[in-house]
């Protein structure tokens, strides 16, 4: 079973395998919500299905979503319907990949361990690393799915609420980590936001900082000293991840993991529902 990373040669041999499995192409352009699908279209994985973040892996606007923001999560119940729309059982090891630096992908991991799917894992080093081995590609719409249900399990992966995060603010067991680049922690800028700055006491590091010259992540023993820098003594487990919407929070998650520091809580409202509120507190600088 693979649960964190997987290497596009290990995903070869599974597929020579026969075991159950299904490939997940999670593409996706946040100024160009459009590019994913064309991306895909023009290319992917063979046998690879479809996972839109806006679509599939968000529920704006769903009266029963699980958190806010701007890509707010759809409840478990309502994920779990749509896997089962696409044919997925949890006995399947699940492998899901974009073309981003494990930026969207990561949401669609979190949210199979969320479901309950430990047999889940990114591809690491996305598409690129694929093409890299000669791994079979094909374009247009996709494989043919056929429907069942899909089966919820408890979850793998802790979700933050902001009353959670809100209310141990500041106390040392919660360690607030910001994903986001340094000049929107700052607030100097806020291109997506109406508010500019950051939770009172996070801390920052931005999610591609993961990711190593060659597009795959970082070896394990670097990501654990630049974590144990960071932290400086903090629990690893007190780390609550967080970005601008819940999503490329994921990359610092998953680096945390692969160093063996555990598997740490996502607040996937994020800054855009917290600052949603005037009456939360915002730092700045």
């Amino acid at each position: 079973m693979y649960s964190t990373l997987i290497s596009a040669t290990e995903l070869q041999a599974l597929m020579t395998s026969k075991k159950p499995l299904m490939v997940f192409d999670c593409s996706f352009e946040l100024m160009r919500p459009t590019g994913g699908d064309q991306q895909y279209q023009e290319s992917h994985i063979a046998g690879a299905v479809r996972a839109d973040l806006d679509r599939h892996l968000s529920a704006k606007g769903a009266p029963d979503a699980a958190s806010g923001g701007r890509h707010p999560l759809p409840s478990r119940e309502a994920f779990a319907a749509w896997l089962g729309s696409v044919g997925l059982r949890p006995d399947m090891q699940v492998v899901v990949y974009d073309r981003q630096g494990a930026n969207y992908c990561g949401r669609m991991w979190w949210m199979l361990k969320w479901a309950g799917q430990e047999a889940a894992a990114v591809l690491d080093g996305g598409l690129q690393a694929w093409l890299a081995v000669d791994g079979a590609v094909e374009s247009g719409p996709g494989p043919t799915l056929q429907p069942g249900n899909y089966a919820l399990s408890s979850p793998k992966a802790a979700l933050a609420s902001t009353d959670t995060v809100l209310r141990h603010l500041g106390q040392p067991g919660q360690t607030v980590l910001d994903a986001r680049a340094a000049p929107r922690f700052r607030g100097e800028v806020e291109p997506l936001d109406p508010v500019a700055g950051h939770i009172p006491g996070a801390m920052n590091r931005l999610f591609s900082d993961n990711i190593g010259t060659d597009g795959c992540f970082k070896p394990a023993a670097q990501l654990r000293a630049e974590f144990d820098a960071l932290l400086a003594g903090r629990d690893s487990a007190s780390v609550v991840h967080h970005c601008g919407s819940g999503v490329s929070a994921l990359p610092n998650l998953i680096a945390m993991e692969v160093a063996g520091l555990g598997r740490s809580a996502l607040y996937a409202g994020s800054w855009s529902e917290w600052c949603s509120d005037s009456s939360r507190p915002v730092a700045r600088g």
